[in-house]
């Protein structure tokens, strides 16, 4: 069973974590401190550490940063709240994989975590496979299935990783870039929903993806993925059949309010995880690039 480390110094939302990852099937253990976390880490080894980032003694930044340093191997989600904003983004340079407002927990944690889990597992024998690659292109050419990304993405980061391009944690991070990129491609771009609406109407917002994903134009619509690697740096280019949108009516990733909303999380981490971010004058082609660390 998949072990979930969950570190909050707060009873009630400790135990909210802890209740909406037992309902997912997960087992799950809990701490009350960063100082705790890493004892713990001495008797067991969780397949992720979820961690509150406003903690006394040691906060959830500092946590991460020793979390790499032990082993970087282990995804970390954050639980923000209203006023951390500037310590997550911090912490998410510094290793942490996602976040969650925690105002979003019930609707949102399960998910998130899941994601988080998708796209590292089988990290080790994918390596294996890339281990004497010194240049290598793919093209991809996917149904528009959300089921896909997490393959592909897996897939991908198992060849930065191989490529000596970055450590197991900023492998994670480029997963969940290309995760958001490669996810958006086929929500936003080729289903045409409306990130807003994820914070707004979630059971409304899947229950329209089911209806278009089964209905034309949108189901017949799919997605390409260039990827280039060489051992100075990996390029991923995704590209949508949607009818686009105005680049600059993206969300700023600098400005700490839009930590508090999901729809602008994508552009929050793909930014923050990348050393660049690019998007095609009609918004339906991101290139993104991850150079050697």
């Amino acid at each position: 069973m998949t072990r979930i480390l969950v570190v909050d110094d707060a009873k009630i939302d400790r135990l909210l974590a802890r209740s909406l990852l037992e309902a997912g099937h997960y087992e799950v253990e809990c701490v009350t401190s960063g100082e705790q976390a890493l004892e713990a880490l001495e008797r067991i080894r969780p397949d992720a550490i979820v961690t509150d980032l406003v903690m006394p003694e040691m906060d959830g930044l500092e946590l991460v940063a020793q979390l790499r340093e032990v082993d970087a191997e282990i995804p970390v989600v954050l639980m923000t709240s209203r006023g951390s904003e500037e310590i997550a983004v911090q912490a998410l340079r510094a290793g942490a994989s996602s976040y969650v407002p925690k105002r979003l927990l019930e609707a949102h944690l399960f998910e998130t975590l899941t994601d988080v889990l998708a796209v590292s597992e089988d990290r080790l024998a994918e390596q294996r496979i890339f281990a004497s690659m010194q240049h290598s292109t793919f093209t991809f050419e996917l149904a528009n299935d959300v089921k896909l990304v997490s393959p592909l993405v897996r897939h991908l980061q198992g060849a930065t990783r191989q490529m000596g391009l970055c450590d197991a944690a900023e492998c994670n991070q480029v997963a969940m870039a290309l995760h958001e990129a490669v996810q958006n491609a086929a929500e936003h771009g080729n289903l045409e929903l409306q990130s807003e609406m994820r914070d707004d109407d979630l059971e409304g917002y899947f229950a329209l993806m089911e209806e278009r994903a089964g209905s034309a134009p949108f189901k017949d619509r799919r997605i390409r993925v260039d990827a280039e690697f060489s051992r100075d740096e990996a390029s991923f280019t995704v590209q949508d059949e949607g009818r686009g949108f105005d680049p600059a009516d993206l969300p700023d990733p600098t400005d700490p309010a839009n930590l508090e909303r999901l729809s602008g999380r994508g552009v929050l981490l793909m930014r923050t995880f990348m050393d660049e971010v690019n998007y095609n004058d009609t918004g339906n082609v991101v290139t993104l690039v991850k150079r050697r660390g």
